[in-house]
């Protein structure tokens, strides 16, 4: 079993690959549970976001993770492998290092990438798919990015996704106060967008949401309105700006629906953002000349905006995500001499039984406990002794030398010299 990463990210895919092979939170129990069930992985955890589905895995079949990946998603190998990396050992331990410390993002440094590997590790614990490999691994990846973030800068001047919408919207539309924004969705995107429209003081705010009772209690915050998603259609010409991000598995946002809502505005301009994927907005819809439809890969000129800034951070960072691989891979080395450590003391302990239970019957016999403990104590040791000793005994020249040097160090006898 070898250490696995295997997934897509902005680098090397575009949304619509993306969004083909994304697990929404409502999947992942079934998927971590198949691709452990199936012998392909023995520990497994699943991390999705709007910029990237990664498994970080314990498995013997490379192939087999790519394969799995594919068809769980009903796709084809061939159609996902020109944009998948697969990373073994202590590549799998530097990536994950970098992910959770902001240096692999679209917004190099931004910090809601260590809360999302968190709870990809949460929902792992709870399918059961995380084992102790596993277990340390994120563990480890959490310490690292706070030292990151604690000895560097990495995250300073960053601009947010949400706050490159915010951006993008003011190009569009001169004063934002005098505009509409509507959001769908309510989940942490969302939240972290509406804080950055509503300081700009909307003259309207409203969030839809499949479940209006935490729709309204975003909007609360807001000071905005709420409604059911149901009731999009009838909503959607009132406002200027629409900004969604849902779990949703296929838009929910069509051509058809925003055609209609452009023409009862008549023909005033409309930007929307979709921050979700798989995607809540057709593509098409991005075709009409009085809509300016952006995807999280179009926020990518703006994020980057501040990052040089930042560049000088990345040398730093990198040094201590080198050191903490450096010492990760040397714990995974250690484990594989666990066989051989319980080997050991599992003897030891069958030597141990074996005279106390002589012991036990000398006592029982009325012997001198004394003189029991003696010949106790004397047969193991001379137990412990017996196979070192004749192995040197029976050692060819050659291999007296280094079988010597080593019981010096295994029995720490340079001390009694």
């Amino acid at each position: 079993m070898q250490l696995l990463a295997c997934g897509v990210n902005h680098h090397t895919a575009p949304v619509a690959i993306r969004e083909r092979v994304a697990f929404p939170p409502e999947v992942l129990p079934r998927a971590l549970a198949d691709v452990t069930g199936r012998g392909i992985a023995r520990e497994a955890a699943i991390l999705s976001t709007c910029n990237r589905t990664e498994i970080y895995c314990s498995t013997s079949e490379p192939e087999g993770v790519i394969e799995w990946m594919s068809r769980f998603n009903s796709l084809e190998p061939r159609e996902v492998k020109p944009y998948l990396y697969l990373l073994p050992g202590d590549q799998a331990v530097k990536h994950a290092f970098r992910v959770a410390s902001g240096l692999d993002s679209m917004v190099l440094g931004e910090t809601q990438i260590l809360g999302q590997m968190k709870q990809a590790a949460n929902r792992a614990q709870a399918a059961g798919t995380l084992g102790l490999m596993l277990n340390k691994l994120f563990q480890r990846t959490f310490s690292v990015a706070k030292e990151v973030r604690t000895a560097t800068e990495i995250g300073a001047n960053t601009v947010s996704m949400s706050a490159a919408a915010v951006t993008l919207a003011a190009r569009i539309f001169a004063d934002l106060s005098e505009q509409a924004v509507l959001f769908v969705g309510a989940g942490e995107m969302i939240e972290l967008t509406a804080t950055h429209f509503a300081a700009r003081k909307p003259r309207r705010l409203m969030v839809v949401n499949r479940t209006e009772e935490r729709a309204r209690e975003l909007a609360r915050r807001f000071g905005g309105e709420a409604a059911a998603l149901t009731a999009l259609p009838e909503l959607l010409p009132d406002f200027d700006i629409l900004v969604t991000s849902t779990a949703s598995p296929l838009p929910i946002i069509g051509l058809g629906l925003v055609e209609r809502a452009v023409k009862l505005r008549k023909h005033r301009p409309m930007f929307m953002v979709d921050l979700a994927v798989p995607r809540d907005i057709e593509p098409e819809v991005g075709a009409l000349d009085d809509v300016f439809l952006y995807t999280v890969d179009d926020l990518g000129e703006v994020v980057r905006s501040g990052q040089d800034a930042r560049q000088a951070q990345v040398v730093q960072a990198e040094a201590i995500i080198d050191a903490s691989v450096h010492e990760f891979m040397h714990w995974v080395d250690s484990r594989k001499a666990v066989p051989t450590l319980r080997a050991l003391r599992d003897r030891a302990e069958r030597m141990r039984r074996h005279e106390l239970e002589k012991a036990h019957k000398m006592l029982a016999r009325g012997e001198d406990p004394v003189r029991v403990l003696e010949a106790m104590s004397r047969a193991l040791m001379n137990k412990y002794l017996h196979d070192p000793s004749c192995a040197l005994n029976q050692a060819s020249a050659n291999e007296r030398d280094a079988l010597t040097q080593l019981v010096h160090r295994l029995y720490n006898l340079h001390h009694d010299r």
